[in-house]
Parts: C-alpha cells; sequence; structure tokens
C-alpha cells in the first residue's frame, strides 16, 4: 500500500475506535477534564520538493515529509519544543478539525484548501499544560509556501523525511530529571532540534500503530532539551 492508503486506514481504524494512543505526556499527572481546555494539532503528510531522504529506511517512499514547528523560546508554555502545527480551540471554531486548520495557517501561512483531512485520532490528555488535544490527520494535496508567520510565537517551520524521523541513527530516548521526578520517552533528532515530548510521543505511537517503525536502540540517551 501507499503511505496514502496507510494513514487513510489508521484514521479509519481511530473512527472504529480500533486502538487508542498512548499517553506522552511529561509527568504523570492527572488530568482535571472539567477545567482542561480542548486543543487540535495537525499532522500533515506530504510529498518532499527534491530534498534527499535516507536510502536505508524503504518502510516509507523517500519523498513523503512532515511539517513541523520550533515553539519560540519566549513563550511561557513549551518554550523551544518543536510541535505539530496547531493550538487550542476557540469558540468560533466550527470543530476540531477547524481549528487545527487555522492554527496550523496561523501558525504557517499554509492554505488549508490544500490539506485533505483523512480523519482524527484519539484524544491524548496532555496534565502538563491541562489540555484534551486531538492530533488530525492532512495530506497535502496541494502545497503552497510555508514560513514563520509571528516570530513571537514561532522560531521556524520546517520539514522533514518522514525517512529522517524513521532512521534509527536519529532515534534516541529523552531523559529528564527534574524535582525528583524522571521521564524517558522517544526523541528524534532532526533538523538540527530534538523532537521529544508529547509530539515525539505522538509520533512513536503513530508510527508504530503504522508499522513504519525501524527498530532502534531505547539504550541511546540525551537529555531533554529544556
Amino acid at each position: 500500500m501507499s503511505a496514502y492508503e496507510d494513514l487513510a486506514g489508521l484514521a479509519r481504524r481511530a473512527a472504529h475506535d480500533a486502538f487508542r494512543l498512548g499517553r506522552p505526556a511529561m509527568w504523570d499527572t492527572p488530568l482535571d477534564r472539567n477545567s482542561a481546555r480542548q486543543a487540535a494539532v495537525l499532522l500533515l503528510f506530504g510529498t518532499l520538493d527534491g530534498s534527499p531522504a535516507p536510502a536505508g529506511v524503504p518502510l516509507v517512499p523517500a519523498d513523503l515529509d512532515m511539517l513541523f514547528l520550533e515553539r519560540a523560546t519566549t513563550l511561557s508554555a513549551h518554550p523551544g519544543q518543536v510541535a505539530f502545527p496547531g493550538g487550542g480551540v476557540d469558540p468560533g471554531d466550527a470543530s476540531i478539525i477547524a481549528a487545527a486548520l487555522r492554527e496550523a495557517k496561523e501558525e504557517t501561512g499554509l492554505e488549508p484548501d490544500g490539506v485533505e483531512i483523512l480523519g482524527v485520532l484519539p484524544e491524548v490528555p496532555m496534565p502538563v499544560s491541562n489540555f484534551i488535544v486531538t492530533p488530525v490527520i492532512g495530506w497535502w494535496t496541494r502545497q503552497t509556501p510555508v514560513a514563520v508567520v509571528d516570530y513571537g510565537e514561532s522560531a521556524q517551520v520546517f520539514r522533514v523525511p518522514v525517512r529522517e524521523l524513521l532512521d534509527p541513527a536519529n532515534r534516541f530516548t529523552a531523559a529528564l530529571n527534574r524535582g525528583g521526578r524522571s521521564y524517558r520517552g522517544p526523541s528524534f533528532l532532526v533538523n538540527g532540534v530534538v523532537v521529544w515530548g508529547f509530539t515525539a510521543g505522538i509520533l512513536d505511537h503513530v508510527f508504530e500503530e503504522l508499522g513504519w517503525t525501524v527498530p532502534w536502540d531505547v539504550s541511546r540517551e540525551i537529555p531533554a532539551p529544556i
């Protein structure tokens, strides 16, 4: 099957509750659902525009990529972290999907009309910031230029070949010890930045569900960039 078919199949399984995403939260902290805010992130897959990708990861096409942004270091929440485009659902948003597309346009400048929505994945609690996040899977059918829209919000907007994310050479366990608590979770070192925490947890679980994961050495640790 093609990557598109794999992703569409994943969305169909999610619609029928055939799997549940894990809980890649920073700490094992209870979530107050009465006060938690709904949020959405866009997992946008597309076709590269000629950038090279590793040849040794054959499970996905060499030209398949994903869109990310690096949050500004001046933000109060998750400063400097790599994330999917997305954010909180506003009262004017017609749906979770509409919220994901609006946020992606505001953060990267992409045109929502060029994105085909394949479906949504199960909600993921994010207790560290009291959000309940819904990942939305999109396919970039008509690609438009993307860039940082507001440097007060984002430091960079970039695309990464999925093969680079799957390459065992780029996979590590991020380790963080703070306040007497320890965190260990999957991470990806790509584009000169470390993808870790919530975003890496989503990626890791989605790749496993798709059957794309290449075995990697979980004993290789790097400090979480915080």
